[in-house]
């Protein structure tokens, strides 16, 4: 097996012990990367810009600045880190902002760079995704994020491990008050139906709230992200 399956394998094993830790927008966090790392995070997530060539992490095309690049702010780090022997497996999450096909071109080149991170990173694009390109390879070195829908396809898992959509679309509960029976039935419905074709279930846009964390973890989410890392960490620590 390629070690993007055996690492990937890691991950789901990790999760089936306990929700996995996500660092949502983690560039905006006083550290990217660090601060994630060292609470213990299981994956981080960054927004990319296809800019003359580069690839710059920004929330907003106007915020970019030439010297945030995936490179400099998780890749070259990551390169450092994964030579410890007990370095965390990790997920990081690409939220692709510019046009699909001409960025996923230019992040598959820089990904070739660094063939050392393949044995504890696991690339996952997301956003704009160049999916037919991503199908056609026959070596790929990262994988899609995937959508509630596309749970209706036979997508391979080794393609498509993870599926992320957004809690509004189908969750009118934002945490005050008590979940709804039917709401929590149709959370627990989907992660039947992406653990049955082994893939990993996360929201984005769920409330930084306690009663919201404790929803998804019972009803097995695999990935709870969050905006205040130090507060999911408590959680996720406290039984």
């Amino acid at each position: 097996m390629r070690a993007a399956g055996l690492l990937f394998l890691a991950l789901v094993a990790t999760a089936a012990a306990g929700p996995l830790a996500h660092s949502h927008n983690d560039y905006e966090q006083p550290r990217p990367l660090l601060d994630a790392l060292s609470l213990g995070f299981d994956s981080v997530e960054a927004d990319i810009w296809l800019v003359d060539g580069r690839l710059l992490v920004a929330h907003e095309r106007e915020q970019v600045q030439p010297d945030r690049t995936l490179e400099s702010l998780y890749l070259d780090p990551l390169r450092a880190r994964v030579k410890s022997p007990d370095a965390r497996s990790l997920i990081l999450l690409i939220d692709v902002k510019t046009e699909a096909a001409a960025t996923y071109a230019a992040l598959d080149a820089v990904f070739g760079q660094y063939p050392d991170l393949a044995t504890r990173v696991r690339f996952i694009v997301s956003g704009n995704r160049a999916r037919e390109v991503m199908e056609r390879q026959p070596h790929r070195r990262a994988a899609l994020d995937g959508r509630m829908e596309e749970l209706t396809t036979d997508t391979p898992a080794d393609l498509m491990p993870l599926v992320s959509d957004n809690w509004a679309k189908f969750f009118t509960w934002r945490g005050e008050g008590d979940f709804p029976a039917v709401e929590r039935e149709r959370l627990r419905q989907f992660v039947v139906q992406a653990h049955a074709q082994h893939r990993l279930l996360r929201f984005w846009n769920t409330p930084n709230l306690p009663a919201v964390w404790r929803e998804l973890r019972a009803a097995g989410v695999d990935v709870i992200g969050t905006d205040d890392l130090l507060a999911l960490r408590r959680f996720l620590d406290t039984p």
